[in-house]
């Protein structure tokens, strides 16, 4: 297999549907097509025509900057795309972003082995990631 990664944002629906084919959580079509107009930075991988990976950089562009929406398709898993992403995703932020720039990320267990590698640390105890989907206001 030749898998080619392109500096791309996926279309909302290509998006959603890497999203939900990964296991991640899913959004409104609506909220996809406002935010991924909005990416900083984003790449794609492709088994020919066929999109099978995909990984966002979001954020201000230039105090903070998140890792988003890593993810490649179960078939594909294991065969080092999540780190080809990430190497991508990491390429362009240390020549595009200041060096200052904050870097964070939310990380499932595995995944944070892989990002381990890239020199992201665990935050915890000085301060925990926390999240809250707008619609679920009490």
């Amino acid at each position: 297999m030749t898998f080619e990664i392109k500096n791309q944002v996926p279309e909302p629906e290509t998006y959603l549907l890497l999203r939900k084919n990964c296991g991640l959580g899913g959004y409104e079509l609506k909220a996809a097509e406002l935010g991924l107009k909005n990416s900083l930075h984003a790449v794609m991988v492709f088994d020919g025509d066929d999109p099978i990976g995909m990984g966002r950089l979001v954020g201000d562009g230039g105090l903070f900057v998140q890792v988003t929406d890593i993810a490649v398709l179960p078939a594909y898993q294991g065969k080092g795309l999540g780190r080809l992403i990430l190497e991508s995703l990491m390429s362009w932020a240390e020549a595009e972003l200041p060096v200052s720039a904050y870097m964070s990320l939310i990380a499932d267990v595995p995944a944070n082995k892989l990002y381990e590698k890239f020199g992201f640390d665990e935050t915890a105890p000085r301060s925990v990631g926390m999240a809250r989907r707008v619609g679920t206001y009490p």
